[in-house]
C-alpha cells in the first residue's frame, strides 16, 4: 500500500478536464455496485465533479475497475461490503476504467483494479490489486485519520430497509453556498458555482474551501466546450500569445501535468510587460489553489515566482 497519510497535505491533482462534458445516462455494467445511493455509487470522467465535492464532506474511496477483470468484480464486492460497514463515514465510487480514461490517467493507474481515495478534493493513492480484508480495513482506518486531519469527518446517512433513498449527509453538511455550488457543478453550470463561491468568500474571507472551489470552478468554466487539440494547436501556433499559453496551462493542470503547467507560465513570465506579468501571477495563484497549496510542486513554483518578482 502507498502511504495514505502525508504529514502536511494531500498529493496529486485529479483530471478536472474530465468534468467539462457530461455523458448521457447509462445502465450499470455487470459487476458494478448495485443501486445508486450515497454510500456506494458509480462515477466516471464527466460525473467526477460531484464526487470531488462530496470528498469535502466525507472521504471517498475510488475503485478503478473493469468488467472483464474477475479480480475487479471481486474487489468491488469486497470494498462495497467493507465501506458499508463503516456506517457512512466512507463512501465508495466505482469508475469503469474503460469508460473513464481521464481518471485512469489522472490517478496514474498502472493496473486494474486500482484503489485511490479523494479527501478535500485531493487524491490519495491507496493500493492496486486484490488485498485481504484486514489490509483494507487498516487502509480505511488510516484514511479516516487523514480525513479528520483535514477537517473531512462527515457522515452520509445509511439507507434503511424500506427502499427509500438515503438522506443527504447528516453530519457536517455542506454550508448553503457550498451546496449551491455543488449543485451547479453537478449540472455543469460552472459560472453559477463560481458565483456561489464568491459570495461565500465575501461572507467569510477565511473560507479556504470556497477559495479552492472558486479556483476549480473558474478553471472548469474556462475549459468548458474546448477540445484538447484546439487548445494545444493554438498554443503551438502562437507561442507568444499569452491567452493561448494560459489556456494550455489550464489544460495541463486539469490533466495532472502540474509541473508542466507551472513551468510554462513561469518561463513566459520574464518576457511579459507589467500587465502580462500581473495576469500570469493571478492565474498562477488560482492554479496553486486547484493543485493544493501544500503540494510540493506548488511550493516550488511559488518560490520560483517570488524570485522572478523580486
Amino acid at each position: 500500500m502507498t502511504d495514505p497519510t502525508p504529514a502536511h497535505g494531500l498529493r496529486g491533482a485529479v483530471d478536472l478536464s474530465a468534468l467539462v462534458q457530461r455523458p448521457q445516462d447509462r445502465q450499470p455494467e455487470a459487476g458494478a455496485p448495485a443501486g445508486g445511493d450515497r454510500i456506494v455509487f458509480e462515477t466516471d470522467d464527466a460525473a467526477f465533479g460531484s464526487t470531488l465535492e462530496l470528498s469535502r464532506t466525507v472521504p471517498v474511496v475510488v475503485v478503478l475497475w473493469a468488467s472483464w477483470s474477475e479480480q475487479s468484480t471481486a474487489l468491488v464486492e469486497t470494498l462495497e461490503r467493507l465501506v458499508r460497514a463503516r456506517d457512512g463515514r466512507l463512501v465508495l465510487a466505482a469508475a469503469d476504467a474503460d469508460r473513464s480514461p481521464q481518471l485512469v490517467q489522472a490517478f496514474q493507474a498502472q493496473a486494474i483494479p486500482t484503489v485511490v481515495a479523494v479527501v478535500a478534493g485531493q487524491p490519495v493513492p491507496l493500493f492496486a490489486g486484490v488485498q485481504p480484508d484486514d489490509v483494507i480495513e487498516q487502509v480505511f482506518d488510516q484514511l479516516l485519520e487523514l480525513g479528520a486531519q483535514h477537517g473531512v469527518a462527515g457522515r452520509v446517512a445509511v439507507g434503511d430497509d424500506s427502499g427509500e433513498a438515503p438522506a443527504e449527509p447528516v453530519e457536517e453538511p455542506l454550508p448553503p453556498l457550498h451546496q449551491e455550488a455543488y449543485d451547479a457543478i453537478e449540472r455543469g453550470d460552472f459560472a453559477a458555482a463560481a458565483s456561489a463561491y464568491r459570495t461565500a468568500i465575501a461572507q467569510d474571507p477565511r473560507d479556504s474551501l470556497a477559495v479552492a472551489g472558486l479556483a476549480q470552478a473558474n478553471l472548469l468554466g474556462r475549459l468548458q466546450g474546448r477540445t484538447l487539440d484546439e487548445i494545444r494547436n493554438a498554443a503551438a501556433s502562437a507561442p507568444d500569445d499569452l491567452a493561448a499559453q494560459l489556456d494550455v496551462a489550464d489544460l495541463d493542470l486539469s490533466g495532472g501535468h502540474v509541473d508542466d503547467a507551472f513551468d510554462r507560465l513561469l518561463t513566459l513570465f520574464p518576457k511579459l510587460d507589467a500587465d502580462g506579468k500581473r495576469t500570469v501571477r493571478e492565474r498562477l495563484v488560482e492554479l496553486f489553489e486547484v493543485a493544493g497549496t501544500d503540494d510540493p510542486r506548488v511550493v516550488a513554483a511559488r518560490r520560483r515566482l517570488t524570485n522572478l518578482l523580486y
